[in-house]
């Protein structure tokens, strides 16, 4: 498999700025020194997403995921490291300048790698034949010019068309050299069972005479598709999409949230449709902040996508009175997903692709105005038509509504809610939140009980009840972590707390006794904070001849560490300076290995921010920098303390077994030696007790 020579990889790393390439896939918010967003990797209401841009580095403190702008990349797309430095490289405009490889060489990269690289050779395929076959033109894009859309969407959603053949596809896959099993897995083409269901050898195209909607992931990457029939007559499905695979998951993917997320966040709501053709329409009009659901049922991964780029989310329905009324679960679920959620409905007989085709497209955005309503108010509308003068369904109709009003998180917005539906029922507002209690208690008594994780100890849509219209008092926040010199300083006191978490993978020593919790390996903390200075602050003068660097490979020399990652990583740092350079964050933390990019990423991120109110107050609080030789012969003394107590307790156990007399003797020298070494590091450290003070 072809390299990427490591100049390239340099010269990629440093164009590709942190906050750019992750505000391509999530919207963060300045507070203090660093970016904060809500994490694109497990669901959350409170943003625990953060990214420094000053170290080029995310980390996550709900679901620990951290590392620099390559990992980020791997973590989101599911890619290889490889991949993912393809893709800053296009983006930067970098050349990648590799060996030609086969397609068979291609796929062997891995097996998603394998699934995109075929996914976007069918659309280049589909596309051409579109643009340049005669039934591509005489059939496929005569239908595309005849819903109106120009070439310029055409080429912005690249759309095409499959050849009504049994395997024009199969056969143009298997001149490329393309494996057969990706075209498999992607869904590309079917393989033919014989009466006993097992494989009669026979394959044909799974798209055949439809028109093709591309659908790509966040990043533009193609990862399946939605086929249109054309035929009049034709039995089968009028649309046709690709089934589960690898790379797909119809349930985590939004139509055009790809062309669409620059839009939603300048414009800082996304209007949500149902069909491909409503978001190219719409998108073609000049409202680009479009997505679609594609006929699925909304999903809680869907509405994390929308909730990553805006918090406003806007659904446009067509005017059909039972399909508002089977969509308003979904709208429900945008709610308890913390979006605030308005609707807009079109005449009856109309949706967004026909209307906007209809009126133009400035009246179409004046209508989007005009029509908008929050969904409260909407649903309370719906409900309350259907109950008529029927008391029996006005009192459904209102537990309907709470239903939804319990869903929102913010309980301000909850009391607002419940205002506006007691005047629209013209009922008590009291009498609504007797109710809504109620409702709300009945369904955490439903609720299963929760062991923790992400979201845990947050307020989830019903779960906090009102008294006299009072919110329920806010969930205790935890206390923060110690820092890791703070962390340093209790395992030389032998006082390590509960649930304390080993770093950098290492081993974990035995309980002492069996009701103590497991503490870790005393040396590996105390390798992991040299090796934390040396990644966070090698550059930074001591004197005016030596930097942090330069004295703590001074002062080690003699002592190689123990932990293997530790160790490795500190070479890494070593041949930085050979080399002419002073390690850094920004490069270490793009490191091919996973393990050197976790650590790094782990080291280098604080969760808090020193308030400016502090230095406002004229209050002084010393900054770690301020005290950087103090810290560097702390972290040295306490490595060569464990060092030497580790030597000592080997000796006296070598006092155990037998042996020779001029042996004992000298071991007994040894001890003494160490213990003297023990005590006299102890007495630089302050951690010695002096006698009688017990």
């Amino acid at each position: 498999m072809a390299r990427i020579p490591k100049e390239t990889i340099d010269q990629i790393i440093h164009l590709a700025d942190i906050v750019e390439v992750v505000g391509d896939f999530v919207s963060l918010k300045k507070k203090g020194h660093n970016m904060w967003a809500c994490c694109p990797f497990h669901h959350e209401k409170s943003p625990s997403f953060s990214v420094a841009p000053a170290k080029g580095l995310y980390k996550c403190f709900g679901c620990g995921k951290a590392g620099g702008v390559v990992q980020f990349i791997m973590d989101i797309e599911g890619s290889s490291y490889v991949e993912a430095l393809k893709y800053l490289a296009k983006k930067y405009g970098v050349e990648i300048q590799e060996e030609e490889k086969t397609p068979e060489q291609q796929l062997a990269q891995n097996e998603k790698d394998s699934q995109f690289i075929v996914s976007n050779w069918a659309k280049d395929h589909y596309h051409r034949l579109l643009l340049e076959s005669e039934e591509g033109q005489s059939i496929g894009l005569s239908y595309l010019r005849q819903r109106g859309l120009n070439q310029s969407t055409i080429q912005t959603f690249e759309l095409g068309y499959s050849l009504d053949a049994w395997d024009d596809l199969l056969k143009s896959a298997q001149k490329e050299g393309f494996q057969a099993k990706y075209l498999e897995k992607t869904g590309l083409t079917i393989i033919r069972e014989d009466e006993q269901g097992k494989d009669s050898g026979r394959r044909y195209d799974r798209f055949r005479g439809r028109v093709m909607f591309p659908i790509h992931n966040v990043s533009g990457r193609v990862i399946g598709f939605g086929a249109r029939t054309l035929k009049a007559n034709d039995k089968t499905a009028k649309y046709l999409n690709s089934p589960e695979s690898d790379i797909y998951h119809k349930s985590d993917v939004l139509y055009g949230l790809y062309q669409a997320r620059q839009a939603i966040r300048s414009e800082e709501v996304c209007y949500l449709v149902e069909g491909y053709l409503d978001v190219l329409s719409l998108y073609q009009g000049g409202i680009k902040n479009v997505v679609a659901s594609s006929g699925t049922s909304l999903t809680e991964s869907q509405i994390r996508l929308i909730g990553r780029y805006s918090e406003n989310v806007t659904v446009l329905y067509d005017g059909d009175a039972a399909g508002i009324r089977a969509s308003l679960r979904g709208i429900d679920m945008l709610l308890e997903g913390g979006l605030n959620v308005r609707v807009v409905l079109f005449p009856d007989g109309d949706d967004p692709d026909s209307y906007i085709r209809k009126v133009g497209d400035q009246r179409f955005k004046e209508h989007l105005e005009s029509a908008s309503q929050d969904f409260i108010s909407f649903k309370t509308a719906v409900v309350a038509k259907e109950a008529a003068q029927d008391p029996v369904k006005k009192a459904e109709a209102i537990r309907d509504v709470l239903q939804s009003i319990a869903k929102v998180p913010d309980p301000i917005k909850r009391q607002v809610f419940l205002q506006q539906t007691s005047g629209a029922f013209g009922i008590d507002e009291q009498v609504l939140i007797t109710e809504y209690n109620k409702l709300v208690k009945t369904a955490t008594q439903k609720a299963p009980t929760s062991g923790g994780g992400a979201g845990a100890g947050s307020h989830n849509g019903g779960n906090s009840t009102w008294s006299n219209g009072q919110p329920a008092a806010a969930p205790r926040v935890p206390a923060p972590s110690m820092s890791p010199e703070e962390e340093a300083e209790m395992a030389m006191y032998g006082a390590m707390p509960e649930n304390f978490a080993t770093m950098g993978g290492g081993t974990i020593t035995a309980p002492a006794d069996d009701d103590m919790e497991p503490v870790p390996d005393l040396v590996q903390v105390c390798e992991r904070e040299i090796v934390r200075l040396l990644v966070l602050y090698a550059a930074q003068p001591l004197t005016e001849e030596i930097a942090v660097a330069q004295y703590i490979f001074g002062q080690l020399e003699e002592t190689p560490l123990r932990t293997p990652l530790y160790a490795d990583l500190m070479h890494l740092c070593r041949q930085e300076m050979e080399q002419g350079r002073w390690p850094e964050v920004r490069n270490l933390i793009q490191h091919s290995r996973a393990d050197i990019r976790a650590v790094v990423s782990d080291l280098a991120t604080e969760k808090y921010d020193l308030s400016p109110n502090w230095s406002t107050h004229q209050i002084y609080v010393p900054r770690e920098l301020d005290q950087l030789q103090q810290a560097c012969d702390n972290a040295i003394l306490r490595l060569n303390k464990v060092n030497v107590q580790r030597e000592l307790a080997i000796q006296l156990d070598a006092l155990r077994h037998p042996m020779d007399e001029l042996t004992m003797l000298e071991t007994l020298g040894n001890i003494k030696l160490l213990k003297e070494m023990d005590n006299r590091l102890g007495d630089l450290l302050g951690t010695v007790i002096p006698r009688g003070a017990m």
